[in-house]
């Protein structure tokens, strides 16, 4: 029991949106102490803590959990918040509020995917605050589900890594845990991102504007994992990528589209476009703009912040060519080597972020279109082209 008590502290220690967690809820809500807390029949365990205001408990901290709310939350099931101790029909006779001296008080428990409950994500502070509302109430869900989410996948990760030391049975575990993991990430975050667009109907201030925007940001991010995964997924598992191809509409519009996001997405570098296309190109125009998306987030993310990026795009001799180039320090020759397979990057960058998979996911739209992707790469410039025929065959 203690070593599962202990690793339950460590897989939320493991959880690297945690801090920020507790720094919103510190923020929003004005508390001065924020936790993540274990909670079982006869334990409470702080596994992540924010104190601003010297309550002095730390990772790893227990607390008597009779003398805790959270034992009730538990039992119930239900949140729990408080604006004023004082003033509040249930609870201003409870000793917990006296014993740790604080006035306001709001908890949220947090459930597994299998429905089992894990603990809670609480705040306290020795003055009232305002904690009783749908929105307070909604952003402390969103996060308890985000939790549980990475919770999770963590258990999904753990259990699939076991699986696949088995040397018989590595390639086939490994492909179904992909298929599942991204499968089931769908639905948690449907839901928070359905919460999102609750609390961005509702009358919030600006912190709150801004926390929800984070979420937002947050989801985007995610589900753009879960489409890698599930495309890798399809590659490796099915016959390819597939594809909806047609000619009827301009491909022009779809890629000046994905250039602008990307100048918005970063406004501090210069991206040079030169798209010139007299001519229909037979293709899947989504899967083109993910290629091109693909490789110009690439050039930005390794190329030197001094240089502009350039997107080059025609058709010549029937031949439809797309090149992203930029300038910064040459791909070693080993790296080209194995640089479109899955989970390998062009480079180290400092916080990085992604599973490695553009590339690799950019040459299977290439070899699912009858194409292929090229790379060319030297201390002047390095340059991803892609070639394919215009027409239908």
């Amino acid at each position: 029991m203690e070593d599962t008590l202990a690793a339950d502290v460590a897989a939320i220690e493991r959880i690297d949106a945690v801090p920020k967690i507790l720094e919103v809820v510190c923020r929003m809500t004005g508390m001065g102490f924020a936790a993540i807390a274990r909670v079982t029949d006869d334990r409470w365990i702080a596994c992540a803590v924010r104190d601003e205001i010297e309550f002095g408990l730390r990772p790893g901290g227990e607390l008597e959990v009779e003398t805790t709310i959270c034992s009730e939350i538990r039992d119930s099931g239900q949140p729990v918040a408080i604006d004023d101790v004082a003033e509040h029909p249930v609870y201003c006779g409870h000793p917990t509020p006296a014993l740790y001296g604080f006035k306001s008080y709001i908890s949220m428990p947090v459930f597994r995917a299998d429905g089992s409950f894990f603990g809670t994500l609480c705040a306290i502070d020795p003055k009232p605050a305002h904690l009783d509302t749908p929105e307070m109430v909604g952003m402390f869900r969103l996060f308890s589900e985000l939790i549980a989410l990475h919770l999770d996948a963590q258990d999904r990760l753990a259990e699939s890594e076991a699986a696949l030391r088995d040397a018989r049975k590595t390639a086939d575990l490994r492909e179904e845990f992909i298929a599942v993991l991204g499968h089931d990430l769908r639905n948690p975050l449907a839901s928070i991102d359905v919460g999102a667009q609750v609390l961005q109907r509702a009358a919030l201030n600006t912190q709150g504007v801004t926390v929800v925007g984070i979420i937002q940001k947050s989801v985007r991010r995610m589900a753009g994992l879960i489409d890698d995964v599930m495309d890798f997924t399809r590659a490796r598992l099915g016959g390819g990528l597939p594809l909806d191809r047609d000619a009827g509409e301009p491909l022009t519009p779809t890629l000046e589209h994905v250039i602008a996001e990307l100048r918005t997405a970063s406004p501090d570098r210069t991206i040079e476009a030169h798209v010139a296309l007299d001519q229909p190109v037979y293709c899947d125009r989504a899967r083109i703009a993910q290629l091109l998306s693909n490789l110009l987030a690439n050039a930005l993310t390794h190329g030197s912040p001094e240089r502009p990026v350039s997107v080059h795009a025609g058709v010549r001799d029937g031949v439809f060519e797309l090149s992203v180039s930029n300038s910064g320090e040459a791909i070693p020759p080993a790296t080209i080597e194995r640089l479109f397979q899955p989970f390998t990057r062009a480079a180290a960058a400092p916080n990085q972020q992604g599973l490695g998979l553009g590339l690799y996911i950019a040459s299977e739209i290439a070899r699912a279109h009858g194409g292929a992707l090229e790379v060319t790469s030297t201390e002047a410039e390095t340059r991803f082209t892609f070639r394919m025929p215009a027409s239908q065959r």
